[in-house]
């Protein structure tokens, strides 16, 4: 009777060292995963004017990490990957967000956003990876995911990606009259011109309700 008991008191012990074990291990995975979700944090408030961010060319670049300079390295070279925390933006609208390796791989860790932008601040209208679209009904991850690899899901001009109907002087336009953006001078007739012929674009491309 002894030596069973002490079978069966060792027996619940093991199980129980090894349920314990289970449970941390578990919990681990657990914090790791909740981790790996929110190592680079995504709000309203991660957005800013986008004349504030660093200039590379004829778009703007960030790092939500404070990494800018490894950012702006890549930027200015034109290929290579892009580090964690880096923004990407062309327009005030349109903005992409890397995440930390293996966050999402269909997209090289790149998120997308369609953006509300407003004297008051911005606002996320669409965020994520495969289904988001800009102003033109285009979707974003079709268009960069043309990217060759050498470029890491950036489109410019030779990267592989489908030409845009927008053309410098818009987007520039709308870079220059960000109503998140204090500093901005007045509207120029240019401005106004390529403003309006976006509007037209827009309204011929833009999905039909």
């Amino acid at each position: 009777m002894c030596l069973i008991s002490k079978f069966r008191n060792k027996t619940f012990l093991l199980l129980t060292l090894l349920t314990s074990g289970f449970i941390l291990f578990s919990i681990g995975m657990v914090n790791a995963e909740e981790k790996a979700q929110t190592k680079i944090k995504v709000d309203d408030s991660s957005f800013k004017c986008i004349t504030e961010m660093t200039s590379v060319r004829h778009f703007y670049v960030d790092n939500l990490l404070g990494n800018l300079e490894k950012t702006v390295a890549v930027a200015q070279a034109g290929t290579g990957d892009y580090p964690e925390g880096t923004v990407l933006q062309l327009i005030p609208n349109e903005v992409m967000i890397k995440h930390q390796k293996g966050f999402s791989p269909a997209t090289r860790d790149w998120e997308f956003f369609y953006i509300d932008v407003s004297a008051d601040g911005s606002k996320i209208y669409q965020r994520g990876f495969a289904n988001v679209n800009n102003r033109l009904g285009l979707n974003c991850f079709a268009c960069h995911v043309k990217a060759k690899p050498e470029f890491d899901f950036v489109c410019e001009q030779g990267h592989g990606c489908d030409a845009i109907p927008i053309t410098r002087a818009m987007f520039g336009a709308l870079q220059r009259t960000d109503p998140r953006c204090k500093a901005n001078g007045p509207v120029t007739a240019e401005d106004i011109e390529a403003l309006n012929q976006l509007g037209e674009i827009v309204k011929t491309l833009a999905p039909k309700p």
